[in-house]
């Protein structure tokens, strides 16, 4: 195929790419088609001021729709070759997808296509069941394939010294008042497009809890209630801390999450640590880990939910102007 997407190719995988994850669900991506090739750009109206100063999460988001476009097209039949950053000019154009040799998808690719209408961050507390440990190397593949490493933090002492950077790291966003009234900001009480809906939000954290929780929750539970006893947290990271190396990263949270969706399991996400610089630093020296932190995942088994709201494809779409 060397004719290039066409306007249907890119409708049909921006329905995909839309229901990737982003920070508070600000969904900060636009896509377009330009010469043949599918684009993904940050939309910088969408970032937060206050919690993504520099644009990590915009980037870590736009990744994680980049990798959904990329399976999409994939299980079309129609693979893409990509180039990230491709134009210096426009630093805000985060990735180009042209049309690679036809081939028929990889059952990989069909697994993880069939997961993303399904994947959803689960706030809620997850059940005592151990993670078995095929399901731990199938999420550490899905980070390495895509050029990233996982950690995970296995026993109670890990999990707790984790806790401890955490928490810290929550204490200093807190004291923040721009940064909370950014959280209220995107918490939506009343249906919307974005957002984090007050029913997503999980329980109110309390100060008993091993991990933070970002303080969407709506639910009160009883005091000195454990929220839950030995959760599973995992570390993503990538080789470098640039904005492709984050592009990168959220190709491989993608992966990741679609992988556990795959194997039944559910995850949330503890960005606190990453947006300190000095958590971050802590975390990666007690790693001791080569590279950049860029995500914490809580992993585990949860009662079922569903996918919180997505703009309409029509509002992230820039189509080319048809001459008359």
């Amino acid at each position: 195929m060397d004719v290039g997407y066409s306007p249907a190719h890119l409708r049909a995988a921006a329905v995909d790419a839309v229901r990737a994850p982003s920070l508070h669900n600000t969904q900060p991506w636009r896509l377009r088609l330009r010469d043949g090739g599918i684009e993904v750009l940050a939309d910088q109206t969408r970032r937060l001021p206050a919690t993504d100063p520099n644009g990590w999460g915009v980037r870590i988001a736009c990744g994680a729709a980049l990798f959904n476009v990329r399976v999409a097209l994939a299980v079309a039949g129609l693979p893409a070759r990509v180039r990230l950053r491709p134009d210096p000019a426009e630093p805000d154009l985060l990735a180009r997808l042209v049309p690679d040799v036809p081939r028929r998808p990889t059952p990989t690719e069909q697994s993880l296509y069939a997961a993303i209408p399904r994947r959803f961050s689960n706030r809620m507390p997850f059940w005592p069941d151990p993670v078995p440990a095929d399901a731990r190397w199938r999420l550490g593949e899905a980070a390495r394939a895509e050029d990233c490493w996982l950690e995970l933090l296995v026993g109670i002492s890990a999990v707790t010294a984790f806790g401890e950077i955490a928490h810290s790291a929550h204490r200093v966003l807190e004291r923040d008042p721009a940064y909370r009234a950014e959280r209220e900001e995107w918490l939506r009480r009343e249906p919307a497009p974005d957002g984090v809906p007050a029913s997503a939000g999980g329980p109110q954290g309390e100060p008993q809890d091993l991990l933070p929780t970002r303080g969407f929750g709506s639910r009160d539970r009883a005091p000195g209630r454990d929220f839950e006893p030995e959760p599973l947290v995992g570390v993503l990271g990538s080789m470098g801390n640039t904005a492709v190396d984050q592009v990168v990263a959220g190709q491989a949270l993608q992966r990741l999450l679609l992988t556990a969706t795959d194997a039944g399991l559910s995850v949330s996400m503890l960005s606190q640590p990453i947006e300190v610089p000095t958590a971050r630093d802590q975390l990666r020296l007690a790693l001791g880990r080569f590279g950049t932190p860029q995500m914490v995942l809580r992993i585990g088994y949860g009662q079922p939910g569903r996918p919180t709201p997505r703009r309409s494809v029509d509002e992230v779409l820039e189509l080319p102007v048809v001459p008359a």
